[in-house]
């Protein structure tokens, strides 16, 4: 046995489990592929400068979790800890937003990297599937993201997951709101770290899961009463474009998420099966990022899902998806004339689109008809010397039992047949 592990807070995705993340992977993609989104991939690791200056200092992502590193040329970088930051970058230094079709509308999936304490749904190593939306103001757009979302998750079968929606404001009426909060919050018994961060960023201590902070917000004053006439009205169409799409939300005005980028609108998806680290994703917009990280004016909403909490999402309601099985045929060869053929015969079975697997390592009938069945294939094709003698091959189906004499020349339309 290794004497190695995987890192504290990892894990490794092994079949049969990891076909279920594959599949979840798929069916958040599907919706953002068929509405116009590209692909878009980044590097694993960033100049730490962009994640402090987009995700934001006082951020726990930043000043506690996110992993950094040296290089030998005195480069200091950063694990990604997030995907939003990465993405803008990629597509400002790419030059997307000058093609002259906005918003630049991206997909991706990948891992990041927070160093957080382990525990059931909290990783330092996590899987994402996310969106983003840039170069463009719109509602719709809002609406749109929150609707491809709740697609993906009912695609899967989830039912029993909420969508909470706040607006955040902007920068003509949030100051103002900021002043008042942090009014409010010097004013509580709170320790040194938490009205250090009231004073950086006091919308963060909205955010503050402890029962200790939480028990003195009450009164506290909320966001939606500082709202300009500008970020009310856009608020409403959100909230009216979503509502018209048959997408049920709750209004949460106490919902900030934990990055510092966000303006105006700011949406969660929690699913109340999976205890305290019940966000299984979120996301808003964040119309001042790009000028943050040396761009443009380019107004954006994303969002990012955690591909690792919906898994434990489905687990939770009993939702075993409807995976396709990974071997539909598998031959079993008896001596060595039998393997040539029959291994031809597998690879003239996967060129055609057809997923067939092969009895390795000179196995007998028993232990090739075991390794069949453990594969899950529906049918088998069996053949030995008597049967090459005869231009044959057996072809069993897996669920019945029946076994019928097929032609080699005739294999492909036979299993093809079969399996119809």
């Amino acid at each position: 046995m290794s004497t190695f592990k995987a890192p504290k807070g990892t894990y490794d995705l092994l079949p049969p489990r990891s076909a279920t993340f594959l599949a979840v992977r798929e069916a958040i993609s599907t919706p953002l592929r068929n509405s116009g989104y590209g692909y878009v991939e980044t590097p694993g690791f960033e100049d730490v400068k962009l994640f402090s200056r987009g995700v934001g200092e006082s951020t726990d992502i930043v000043s506690k979790e996110m992993y950094t590193l040296t290089t030998k040329g005195g480069e200091e970088l950063g694990l990604r800890p997030e995907g939003t930051a990465s993405v803008l970058r990629a597509a400002l230094q790419g030059n997307l937003h000058k093609l002259g079709n906005l918003p630049v509308k991206l997909w991706y999936s990948g891992s990041y990297y927070r160093y957080e304490r382990a525990q059931a749904g909290r990783y330092r190593h996590f899987s994402q599937v996310g969106a983003e939306a840039i170069g463009a103001e719109d509602p719709a757009l809002d609406a749109e993201l929150i609707i491809l979302a709740d697609q993906a998750y009912r695609s899967l079968g989830l039912r029993n997951f909420r969508i909470l929606l706040n607006s955040l404001g902007d920068k003509e009426c949030r100051p103002v709101y900021r002043e008042a909060l942090q009014d409010f919050l010097r004013g509580l018994d709170l320790d040194e770290d938490t009205l250090r961060r009231a004073e950086i960023n006091p919308l963060r201590v909205l955010d503050d899961k402890r029962d200790s902070v939480q028990k003195q917000l009450v009164g506290v004053p909320l966001l939606r009463d500082y709202l300009c006439d500008a970020c009310k009205a856009y608020h409403e169409e959100v909230r009216a474009l979503v509502s018209a799409a048959g997408v049920v939300f709750e209004d949460d005005d106490k919902l900030v998420r934990g990055l510092d980028y966000y303006t105006r609108t700011t949406f969660e998806f929690v699913h109340d099966g999976l205890g305290s680290q019940s966000a299984v994703g979120g996301g808003g917009r964040y119309d001042g990022l790009s000028e943050m990280i040396g761009g443009p004016a380019l107004p954006s909403v994303g969002w990012a899902l955690g591909v690792d909490r919906t898994v434990l999402a489905l687990e939770a309601e009993g939702v075993a998806l409807d995976l396709p099985t990974a071997t539909s045929v598998f031959a079993v060869a008896i001596g060595e004339e039998a393997r040539r053929i029959l291994f031809g015969k597998v690879t003239e079975l996967r060129r055609a689109g057809v997923a067939a697997d092969f009895s390795f390592g000179g196995k007998g009938l028993k232990g090739s008809m075991k390794d069949a069945n453990r594969s899950g294939a529906r049918l088998a094709v069996v053949a030995g010397e008597r049967d090459l003698a005869e231009g044959v091959a057996q072809l069993k189906n897996m669920e019945t039992g029946e076994q019928r004499a097929v032609a080699l020349d005739d294999l492909l339309d036979a299993v093809r047949a079969e399996l119809a």
